[in-house]
């Protein structure tokens, strides 16, 4: 019985807050039709470094060309901010590739990480495209009390804005 008050005197002087952990991993999805074809959609986007070409909210990118496993490109935001991006997967046939945040750049994107899938599938009929755009991500501040525009919400909105922004971009130029 002598146990419980030193017990209890224990959480006490050690408070539950030293076993908080990290961030939690957020996600973004966003869709969009657009009336071309898979094809037509695939030729504007299939090429992982060309990004500016569609993208409303990046001024430049550039990359090696490669549209395979490692194939990396920086995109400049139209704040300056500078992100380099590596593919982990390709697929001309599935039209859909996966890549990731190679380098990060928390001042110009609150985000510390992501891995993000981009695919198109055939829409309602021969004439339309489904473009998605899905993302795992953490925060920019990755510690247990990140200030409020590194924050979780912070991660969401831009991850979310990105998507939508580029979605909406990508359908204008194709349905022009």
């Amino acid at each position: 019985m002598k146990r419980l008050p030193l017990l209890l005197l224990s959480f006490l002087l050690f408070p539950v807050t030293s076993i908080a952990h990290g961030p939690t991993p957020q996600k973004a999805k966003e869709s969009v039709t657009i009336n071309a074809s898979v094809e037509a959609v695939w030729g504007v986007i299939k090429q992982f470094d060309a990004i500016a070409s569609w993208h409303p909210d990046v001024k430049a990118g550039f990359g090696d060309g490669k549209n395979a496993s490692d194939g990396t490109r920086t995109i400049t935001l139209q704040n300056d901010g500078q992100l380099v991006e590596s593919l982990d997967y390709y697929s001309d046939k599935d039209h859909e590739y996966n890549y990731r945040l190679k380098t990060e750049n928390v001042t110009a994107f609150p985000v510390s990480s992501y891995t993000t899938n981009l695919q198109v599938t055939a829409g309602s009929d021969a004439k339309t495209s489904v473009v998605t755009l899905k993302s795992r991500f953490y925060r920019g501040d990755t510690g247990n009390t990140p200030i409020e525009k590194m924050n979780d919400a912070a991660a969401v909105e831009a991850m979310n804005t990105f998507f939508k922004n580029g979605l909406a971009g990508l359908k204008n130029k194709l349905e022009k």
